[in-house]
C-alpha cells in the first residue's frame, strides 16, 4: 500500500533559503510540493516552474489549498507572524524560517496561535542538523569536557560584499523594517547554537555597527553572553567576511573541542586535503584527536538539511525539537545584544 505524501505549500520565495529546501525535498518520495504564494509574481512563477509548483498571488489558496498539510514560511522576517497566523488558522504545520520576528511581541503572536490550534510548528535552524554540532553537543552533555569555562562561536557570511545581494531581490535584507539588521538575520543561528549548548543567558554585553560597508544597518556584531554557572559565550557575526577556518572553540576543564569549517567563508572555498573538521584534547587522552566527521562539500548542504526532520515530525507525530520557545529565545538574545549596544551598557535577561 502507498502512503500518502506529505503536501507542503511554500509562503514566499523572498528568503534564499526556500530553493534549497524545495531542491532537497524533491529528492523525498514522501513529499509532494503542491504550491506556493509570492508577493512577486514573476519569482513566485518563476519558482513555481522550476519546482513543479502551483502559483498563486492569493495567499488563502496555498493555506487552505486541501492537498497541502504543511507550509514553509520563507517570507521578510517582519511578515513572519502574519503568515504563521494565516497558515496555524487552517489546521497548517509549519517550517519558520530564522529568525523566527523581529519583536518579542510577534514571537508571542506567533506562540499563542500554535498554542491555540495545536499545529507542529519547528524552526529552521541547520545548525542543529550538522553533525559537527550534534557532537559538540553530544560532548558537553556527556561531562566529557567537564565545566564550561568559555564557548567561542564564529558566525559569519559574506554577503554584503555581494552586489547581487545588495541590489537583488535579497535586498529586503538589508532593510531595517523587513530584517532589522545583518545581525539579528545571520547571528540568530549562532544565539540559537550558544542557546542549545550552554541553556538560557543572564545577560549581554555587545557592540554592532558598520565597519567596512555601509549598505545595511549594521555588518559586525560581537557580544559576551553569560550564564548562570558563570560560563561565558563569545558570538562573532559578521556579514563580511571574505574566508575562514576556526568556527567554533569550547573550553571546559577536562577538556577542549574545536570545531573548523562550519560556516559558509569557511566552508565554501578550497582547504587542505587533510582538514579536521573537529577534534578533541581532554586529560585523560592529552592530544588532539580527529572526530572523524566529514566536512560538507558546502554550506549549502547544511541548509539542505533542515526540511528532513520537519517532515520526520510530521510522519511520525512527533513533536518538533526546535520549538516556538526555542525561536522567542534566540529573539532575546539578539534584541539584548541590539539594546547593549546602543545604550552600551550590559543587559540582563528576560528583557
Amino acid at each position: 500500500m502507498n502512503t500518502p505524501k506529505i503536501g507542503i505549500g511554500i509562503i514566499s520565495f523572498a528568503h534564499g533559503h526556500a530553493n534549497a529546501y524545495c531542491n532537497r525535498m524533491q529528492t523525498f518520495d514522501d513529499v509532494q510540493l503542491v504550491a506556493c504564494w509570492d508577493d512577486n509574481v514573476e519569482r513566485g512563477e518563476t519558482a513555481a516552474s522550476q519546482y513543479g509548483l502551483d502559483y498563486s498571488p492569493h495567499l488563502e489558496e496555498v493555506v487552505n489549498h486541501p492537498d497541502i498539510d504543511a507550509v514553509i514560511v520563507t517570507c521578510e522576517t517582519n511578515r513572519h507572524a502574519e503568515m504563521v497566523e494565516a497558515a496555524a488558522s487552517e489546521g497548517k504545520h509549519i517550517l519558520c524560517q530564522k529568525p523566527m520576528a523581529l519583536t518579542l511581541e510577534d514571537c508571542d503572536r506567533i506562540a499563542a496561535i500554535v498554542e491555540k490550534t495545536g499545529v507542529k510548528f519547528m524552526m529552521g535552524y541547520q545548525m542543529r542538523r550538522d553533525p559537527a554540532n550534534i557532537a559538540m553537543k553530544e560532548l558537553i552533555d556527556s561531562g566529557v569536557l567537564g565545566k564550561i569555562g568559555v564557548l567561542r562561536r564564529r558566525h559569519c557570511i559574506n554577503a554584503l560584499f555581494s552586489e547581487g545581494f545588495v541590489t537583488g531581490l535579497s535586498r529586503w535584507h538589508i532593510d531595517p523594517e523587513k530584517n532589522m539588521g545583518m545581525f539579528m538575520d545571520d547571528a540568530s543561528h549562532a544565539t540559537d547554537f550558544i542557546y542549545w549548548m550552554l541553556g538560557k543567558p543572564t545577560s549581554v554585553i555587545a557592540e554592532i555597527d558598520n565597519i567596512l560597508t555601509d549598505v545595511a544597518p549594521d555588518d559586525t556584531g560581537l557580544a559576551v553572553y553569560r550564564f548562570a554557572g558563570g560560563e561565558m559565550a563569545i558570538l562573532l557575526n559578521t556579514s563580511v567576511t571574505l574566508a575562514g577556518e576556526n568556527t567554533t572553540e569550547i573550553y571546559g576543564d577536562q577538556g577542549v573541542v574545536i570545531q573548523n569549517y562550519g560556516d559558509a567563508p569557511s566552508c565554501n572555498i578550497p582547504r587542505p586535503a587533510d582538514a579536521v573538521a573537529l577534534k578533541l584534547y581532554t586529560r585523560d587522552e592529552p592530544s588532539w584527536k580527529d572526530l572523524g566527521i566529514p566536512i560538507p562539500d558546502g554550506h549549502g548542504e547544511r541548509i539542505a538539511g533542515v526540511p528532513r526532520p520537519f517532515i520526520d515530525c510530521l510522519k511520525n507525530d512527533t513533536e518538533p525539537d526546535v520549538t516556538v520557545e526555542d525561536g522567542r529565545v534566540t529573539v532575546e538574545m539578539v534584541l539584548g545584544a541590539y539594546r547593549s549596544a546602543r545604550e552600551g551598557r550590559r543587559v540582563t535577561f528576560p528583557l
